[in-house]
């Protein structure tokens, strides 16, 4: 067991007790999610591993080496048994004798499909012969920051020897690919003894004759170059030394949420977008610091990194020591379109005949000095993962311009990664996006069951979700019941009193740098009380009016806002009532606050139109089940008012409807769907009654 060295060194998790016993395949998993557990030996996605075992084959019977090695597009971290390809290491050995050379290395990964071992549906990836032509029988490669950092230096061949000597080697940039595959096979054979090599900007290979002798190989290697960096690194000014000083975090926070839905709405014209923001501190050192321009003007260095991250970031014109928001939003546009030229101007000079077309020209990572990162992509998920490879490429060029000087990937080899006929069709075979793909929503009431219900509908159409509640308790059982479904990237929660006007500024704010903005507004924070006339109280009168009325203007106005700031267009859905349209005996407070939501949306319709903010209205009737509002007083008050038990209130709605049905938060939050996403893109100001037909509530 390798000492496990704390603070900075990785810590080697290898449990011997409860490796016992796995078969080689399990060994590789395990070994694979443990390697891909901290980020500082690769990042999410990146590396690749892979065990060469002895299998009985399923046709002949006799015992086969079969290589296993991670599938396309997966993740060390998270991969299970089924994310490995698996192909006959002899077929693989007989692609050798068709190579045609490294101009027509591409076309190989098209007989990798004919290697493959027991009908694995499971694709190969572009890595595999990297893995397949290393003679031994397990093999890591990773994307340590600290190992990078030596492979983006200028000298990064020199410092390899200085740290490692012979025991790990060093071959020069080459893009991944069956050519490589043949370089690291002829890399081990020459150098017998090596346990690994560096490749230049790129990354790190390892390998050994058992799983645990590998893991236990490349977590010391990390180990010893994060110690070396740390030894020379000490005392050195790191990225040419501080030029602004990090702003408070409230105030990093507040200067994120002016920007990031202007940024937004400037980069969603075509695909809506969502934002990720990073103020760690890491990042503040690089994004305070003097080199921080000419550095982020190199590129990255890995292709992981570039990949997801672009050729180079944007850089917002925004002095911290006078902190002027306006001016920088200000020169915000100009500064994006310059980056679109720019991108256009990069494919033009670097396109080849066959270049797939230009894809988005907008940039990925926004630098702040003072403030952080700002990355946006299709989901969150990918803006959060952008976020984290810039932060690798930060690790990288902090180390690499302290003991050197730092290289980037020319640009032509930055272009043909990024543009490259095989990364093409990888995004080609990517599922089609869902219907609300990089949309944002809020839900006021979002704890309860109607509120619950919709949130879970947006999300299934992949909205991300913001739930907004006064319920604290029922809000993080909500959030940890949906987030544990579609994962807590998509699912964000915020305290809100909507009659309180501070609190409903700062959800708007908390969500802006969240998520970057907002798209869909579901109003649905409600109380209902009944009363006869006389008995209605001034209390009881402004408590329904306060959040049946001024809560939804309140929600409505900052979401406004907001969204002429995106000038991307919107949705705002109020969930009305029956009670809206239709008088109710004993009721009169929450009738008449229902009936202001109806008009006020009505207004807003008018107002938002010219904006592309659709304003519409779902009116439900006799929701019980899951429904807050029939948990207390209400239920029996109503039920009083019909002469019911409580027991009979359901029934008794079921049959004065037309339909005979009952309603349930599943059918509002439907409707709530329609109006959210583009099925209703050409409807405003309109109301759709779910009350399984009430003819008191019809409109005309």
């Amino acid at each position: 067991m390798l000492r496990q060295d704390k603070g900075s060194r990785l810590e080697n998790l290898w449990d011997e007790q409860r490796a016992a016993g796995m078969s080689e395949p399990e060994l590789l998993l395990y070994r694979s999610n443990l390697l891909g557990s901290d980020k500082r030996v690769t990042n999410y996605g990146g590396g690749n591993t892979s065990a060469k075992v002895l299998q009985k084959d399923p046709l002949t019977g006799a015992m086969v080496e079969v290589l296993w090695v991670k599938g396309s597009g997966g993740d060390v971290g998270t991969i299970k048994m089924d994310g490995f390809a698996t192909l006959y290491m002899d077929k693989l050995n007989a692609l050798k004798s068709i190579y045609r050379g490294v101009e027509f290395e591409d076309e190989m990964v098209g007989y990798l499909p004919h290697c493959t071992f027991n009908l694995n549906s499971r694709a190969a990836s572009i890595d595999t012969p990297l893995h397949a032509y290393v003679p031994q029988k397990h093999v890591d490669h990773m994307h340590p920051d600290a190992i990078i950092a030596i492979a983006a230096a200028d000298n990064s061949e020199e410092l390899t020897r200085t740290i490692f000597g012979d025991e790990i080697g060093w071959l020069p940039w080459k893009r991944p690919g069956y050519e490589l595959g043949l370089w690291l096979e002829k890399f081990c054979l020459d150098n017998p003894d090596s346990k690994g090599v560096v490749l230049e900007s790129h990354g790190l290979f390892t390998w050994a004759d058992t799983a645990r002798e590998c893991y236990d190989l490349t977590i010391d290697i990390i180990n010893r170059a994060i110690g070396w960096f740390e030894r020379e690194t000490s005392g050195k000014p790191v990225f040419g030394g501080e030029k602004y000083q990090a702003l408070p975090a409230g105030r990093r926070r507040e200067i994120a949420a002016a920007l990031m839905p202007a940024i937004r709405g400037m980069v969603s014209k075509d695909v809506p977008m969502v934002g990720h923001f990073d103020d760690a501190d890491s990042v503040l050192q690089f994004v305070c610091a003097n080199d921080m321009v000419a550095l982020a003007a190199l590129g990255t260095s890995c292709p992981d990194h570039f990949l997801r991250t672009k050729i180079r970031p944007l850089l917002v014109d925004f002095d911290p020591s006078h902190s002027d928001v306006d001016k920088a939003l200000e020169t915000l546009a100009g500064a994006v379109a310059d980056y679109r030229a720019e991108y256009a101007a990069y494919y033009e000079r670097c396109k080849h005949d066959d270049s797939p077309a230009m894809r988005d020209a907008n940039a990925v990572v926004y630098l702040i000095p003072g403030v952080g990162m700002i990355t946006f992509a299709k989901d969150k998920a990918t803006a959060r993962i952008s976020g984290e490879f810039y932060t690798n490429a930060i690790n990288v060029m902090r180390g690499a311009s302290t003991v050197s000087r730092y290289c980037g990937l020319p640009e032509q080899e930055a272009f043909d990664i990024e543009y490259w006929l095989l990364e093409e069709a990888k995004l080609q075979r990517m599922p089609k996006s869902k219907s609300l793909a990089g949309r944002i929503a809020i839900v006021t009431g979002g704890a309860g069951g109607i509120g619950s219900a919709t949130a879970e509908r947006l999300l299934t159409e992949g909205a991300c979700v913001v739930l907004a509640d006064i319920d604290e308790a029922a809000l993080a059982r909500t959030q940890e019941n949906l987030a544990a479904r579609y994962s807590f990237d998509v699912v964000r929660t915020v305290s809100m009193n909507v009659t309180n006007e501070d609190a409903v500024i700062a959800s708007y704010t908390q969500m802006a740098v969240e998520y970057g903005g907002v798209d869909i507004i579901v109003s649905n924070a409600g109380i209902a009380s009944s009363a006869a006339v006389e008995d209605t109280s001034l209390e009881l009168w402004n408590r329904n009016m306060s959040i049946l009325s001024t809560g939804y203007f309140l929600v409505a106005r900052e979401a406004f806002k907001m969204l002429k700031k995106q000038d991307i267009g919107g949705s705002i859905i109020f969930i009305g009532s029956k009670n809206g349209l239709a008088a109710s005996p004993g009721a009169s407070a929450y009738c008449t606050a229902k009936a202001s939501e109806l008009h006020l949306a009505r207004c807003l319709a008018l107002e938002g139109g010219p904006h592309g903010i659709r304003v519409n209205v779902v009116n439900p009737d006799a929701v019980l089940r899951g429904s807050t509002i029939w948990s207390g007083d209400w239920l029996k008050e109503r039920a009083d008012a019909y002469g019911k038990d409580t027991s009979e209130l359901e029934e008794h709605y079921r049959q004065r409807s037309l339909l005979k049905r009952s309603v349930l938060p599943e059918d509002i939050a439907e409707a709530t769907y329609f109006f959210a996403s583009e099925l209703s893109a050409k409807s405003t100001g309109n109301i759709i009654n779910v009350d399984a037909g009430n003819i008191q509530a019809f409109t005309r």
